[in-house]
């Protein structure tokens, strides 16, 4: 588990690097924003969150796989993550930020266009 990084994910610096091509400038994981958002627009009040399908509880293959040792352990750690996720986006909305998730599927390659058209559609409005 020490191995499981979460800042500078392999999704996350996709996510980064389609975003600066797109022109726009963002700030990192600020501590003082509910879930630490992985890329922050202070000016625009807008947020991005890239989750991992597994962590977060995806509806996709891979976040709905079962782990086999230790079930009940991860069961109830990933539906914690995904009731943690809900309150934080929930949090940020009421602040006044709009909010949007990313995961790690929408990052495989053949996704990436389909991904730069929604970011810049969600960061544009």
């Amino acid at each position: 588990m020490r191995a499981v990084k979460s800042k500078d994910t392999a999704p996350e610096m996709i996510v980064r690097r389609l975003v600066h091509s797109l022109g726009f400038r963002y700030r990192l994981h600020r501590k003082d924003l509910p879930g630490k958002p992985d890329l922050i627009f202070p000016a625009r009040r807008k947020v991005i969150f890239v989750h991992g399908c597994f962590w977060h509880g995806h509806d996709c293959s891979r976040g709905a796989r079962k782990p086999k040792s230790n079930a009940d352990y991860w069961h109830a750690k990933i539906a914690r993550n995904v009731e943690r996720d809900g309150r934080n986006n929930e949090a940020l909305q009421k602040a006044g930020w709009d909010v949007m998730t990313v995961w790690e599927c929408d990052t495989k390659v053949a996704d990436r266009e389909g991904l730069a058209v929604r970011l810049d559609a969600f960061l544009n409005r």
